[in-house]
């Protein structure tokens, strides 16, 4: 290869790398964007949960028992899912964080502010 022919290959490089690099930041932008709303984790875990409950019911469909370790899997889930709700809704979670600003934007149809500032969830403060 010549010297020119190394560049040239060289320079398709850099702009083929450039071109892949600019797809990734937007990609992880998308990422990033859906995430602010329901984390991956989350997301994640809601669709196991929603797994483990598609199994239940499969057996129970089929006119089976459903195994205890199936019912012992949801019971741990059902578990585990109210501390991830708890945690995604203390005040440094995601989900609270959402609720904020969808108080501050206004135009809902339910009050969002129930939870805001000590109220129960009757909205009584």
């Amino acid at each position: 290869m010549t010297p020119d022919e190394i560049a040239a290959n060289i320079s398709n490089l850099a702009r083929d790398m450039r071109a892949i690099l600019l797809e990734i930041r937007e990609v992880v932008k998308y990422m990033k964007d859906a995430e602010s709303e329901v984390p991956e984790k989350m997301r994640r875990f809601m669709m196991y949960l929603h797994d483990m409950h598609d199994v239940k019911f499969m057996y129970e469909e089929l006119g089976h028992t459903v195994p205890k370790y199936i019912i012992r899997e949801i019971e741990r889930c059902d578990d585990r899912l109210r501390q991830l709700l708890d945690d995604m809704h203390s005040p440094d979670g995601a989900f609270e964080r959402v609720r904020q600003e969808m108080t501050r934007r206004g135009g809902n149809r339910y009050d969002h502010t129930k939870l805001l500032g000590g109220g129960d969830e009757t909205g009584n403060r």
